[in-house]
Parts: C-alpha cells; structure tokens; sequence
C-alpha cells in the first residue's frame, strides 16, 4: 500500500469516526469496565503494532478515544478482568470469558469475496442450530455479530460459561467441529449414545443420550448421513475407478477392494438407511473400518462437510480480543455488525454492513475481478478503473488496489 493509499483509507476512516452514524453504530460491551481494548493504527503494518492494555469507563470514553486516534482496526477482550488496563496479563487478574465461535471463510474455502461470505453463512447457521438444537443454548444466549471481514463471531454471555476455563471449551469446540468422533459408536443403532470428544458438550445438550439416530440434530446421524453419501458414490462409479480409490488408502489391497465393493458395498448402503441397523466394524469389515479410520482417506472430507467449521483456537482462548461492533474493519472498510439471529438469512453482508456511498473514485486494480457490492455487479480490469467509493475503500483496504483519485 502506497502513501497516497494509506492517507485516503485514514480520512474516510477518520470521516466515519467523526459522524453521528459511528455514535449510532457503536456497542458497548457488558462490563466494560473489565475489558481491556486493543487498536491498530494506519502506520502498523501487522499486529505487532498494536496498542492494547487500555481500559474505559463509559462509552463517551470509547467514542472520544476512537474518533482522536482514528484506528484502522477496534478489539476489545472477551476475558473480564480486575485490572484490564494492567501492562502484563498476570496483573490484570482473569474474572472470565464470553464463549466465542470464529466462523471466517478463509478456514473453509479459498474462491471469490461473495462466494467465501455466502459458505461462510451456511457454517454460521450450521453452529447456530447445533447450539440451540443439541447443546442447550436459545436465540437470546446468542449475540451473533458481522466480522465485517469474511465471517461472523458468536457470543455466548451466559454467567454459566463465564468461569469455563480452556480445556471445558475445547470439548465444546471438538463437538461442533466433530473431532474425536468414535466410529463404532456413531454406527450404532437405535439407542447408541452419540457424543463428542468430551463430556462438556452431552453435559449441555438438551438431547438424551439415547437420541434416536434418525433425529437430524445428531452427530449420529450425520455420521451415518456421510457415510452413506461416501458409499453411494463408490457405487455410483465405474468398478474399476472404485477398487482404485479404495486400493489408494493405505491398508486397503486391491484384491479387499475389489470384494468389498462386489459383496459390501450395496448390503452396507442398505443398512444404513435404516437408523436401528448397527453397523459391526468387525475383522470382516477391515475395509470399512480403513475407510472410516485411515490416515489417508478422504473420508474426513466427507464428515467435514457435516461439522461446523469454526476456528478452534479462537474458541478456547480465554483471553481474546475480538472486534468491537460499531468500528470498521480494517481490511474492508465496512462495519462491523450484531446481526438478529433470527434475522441472519435476510443479512447481506455486501449491503447491509456498508457505510461508504457511491461517490465515483479512481483506483488502479492489480488484477481482474468480478465482485456485487451494495446491490450491483461490477466487472473490473487490471490497471484503473472508476468506482464507487465504496468498492474503492474495499479494494485498497484488501489490499489489491491503489488509490489514483476523485472523479
């Protein structure tokens, strides 16, 4: 990013934050005054720059600090503390910490900005529905907010969570994710407990462990679900391209390849469709037990598509920042955002969290691209283009384009 770039981000960042629209937009975390805040400005590069281990006491404070300092990116922590604004975190003494799920699409697919955002909504209601539907949380508990980047951040406040420490949220994370699931477990039948790693996700569920595996909102049935999908694709495929896919995963011959499929494969496809059938991963069953459990099969990538995909290490940091609704990114220029959870289907992350207008703006663009923004498509080249202000902002913020200048 050039100078002239860098100084037109920092005056339509500085222009925002001086507007009654930022006031407007801004939210106040609980407790603020256990906090602790965390900016980047314009002349950092990376977060090694970044100022943190500061506090406020009102939201006028925050407002005002924000709108003379003019930061490109605004965190706050999840964690409370005593003394958020103590310079080591030994001193600031832990209270606690929101639960936090960080869904961003660059842990889920590498393809075009709109493409990312709309996977990225999917995994957002996926870990939505798991956490009210299986593990015991409502709508209220959620306070879902836009990243105003590539994804959604899921606050849980709940008293009952504030005190869980990193290993109670790391079994709670490996059930969304599905880790650690047990395979003969998932294969039972009707009335097989199904579970993840850990006992924190069952402790919470709202679900017997007696589920039945026919219930959607299980990780019994999505188990057996991809399973199914994964073997009606072997048998979908020509003889010898399916023992050659299985033969490709270690332990697997040719010759067990080859008598799997022609003995049970169909058999096996039968007995899953019907939840009370237990499927024995028995010595006779080798080739499906390496299906299931081999180092190199792309059976993982079947279930993946099962599991919420939310970024772990956010999760179980108990000490995290996060991004403050009401600032803008600093790698987009839009906002960030709470969104109604019930509303999230409406949302359009390429609308809705928009602040910039349609003022028209020269860039230079290092390569072609495609992308909607505020309701349009755009075609762009390589080399400059006329804009609206807010594609400007966007491309120079990502980072792929030059600002040249004003109509």
């Amino acid at each position: 990013m050039n100078a002239a770039t860098n100084e037109y981000l920092r005056q339509k960042f500085g222009g925002y934050y001086g507007s009654p629209a930022f006031l407007s937009a801004l939210e106040i975390p609980k407790n603020l005054e256990q906090r602790e805040w965390g900016f980047i400005f314009f002349d950092n590069a990376d977060k090694k720059g970044m100022k943190r281990h500061t506090s406020f006491s009102s939201k006028d404070e925050v407002a005002n600090y924000i709108k003379s300092m003019n930061p490109r990116h605004v965190y706050y922590s999840t964690a409370y503390y005593s003394l958020p604004s103590a310079g080591t975190m030994q001193e600031k003494g832990w209270l606690g910490a929101e639960l936090i799920f960080d869904l961003d699409a660059d842990h889920i697919v590498r393809t075009a900005y709109d493409e990312m955002l709309r996977r990225v909504k999917e995994e957002t209601f996926k870990i939505i529905d798991m956490l009210t539907c299986e593990l015991g949380f409502t709508h209220d508990d959620i306070h879902l907010v836009f990243s105003g980047g590539r994804g959604y951040h899921v606050h849980i406040e709940m008293p009952e969570v504030k005190g869980w420490g990193s290993s109670e949220r790391r079994e709670l994370v490996d059930y969304v994710c599905g880790i650690g699931l047990d395979p003969e477990i998932m294969l039972r039948g009707r009335g097989g407990a199904e579970k993840g790693k850990g006992a924190t996700a069952n402790r919470g569920a709202a679900k017997s462990p007696n589920t039945p595996p026919e219930n959607i909102h299980s990780w019994h049935y999505r188990y057996r679900l991809a399973l199914l999908e994964y073997l009606t694709a072997l048998k979908q495929m020509k003889q010898e391209d399916a023992v050659a896919k299985l033969a490709a995963i270690k332990g697997i011959s040719k010759d067990s390849a080859k008598e799997f499929i022609e003995k049970s494969l169909s058999p096996t496809i039968t007995r899953l469709k019907k939840p009370e059938n237990t499927i024995m991963l028995s010595k006779s069953n080798r080739v499906l037990k390496t299906i299931l459990t081999g180092e190199d099969s792309d059976f993982p990538n079947v279930l993946r598509e099962k599991a919420a995909l939310t970024d772990e290490p956010v999760t179980t940091d108990v000490k995290r920042l996060i991004r403050a609704p009401g600032s803008l990114h600093g790698g987009s220029g839009f906002k960030v955002v709470s969104v109604d959870v019930k509303a999230l289907d409406r949302f359009d992350p390429l609308i809705d969290p928009v602040y910039f207008g349609t003022a028209e703006t020269k860039i230079d663009l290092m390569f072609p691209l495609n992308m909607p923004l505020l309701g349009n498509n755009y075609s762009l080249v390589k080399g400059i283009n006329t804009v609206p202000e807010a594609m400007a902002v966007f491309l120079c913020a990502r980072g792929i384009a030059e600002y040249v200048g004003g109509k």
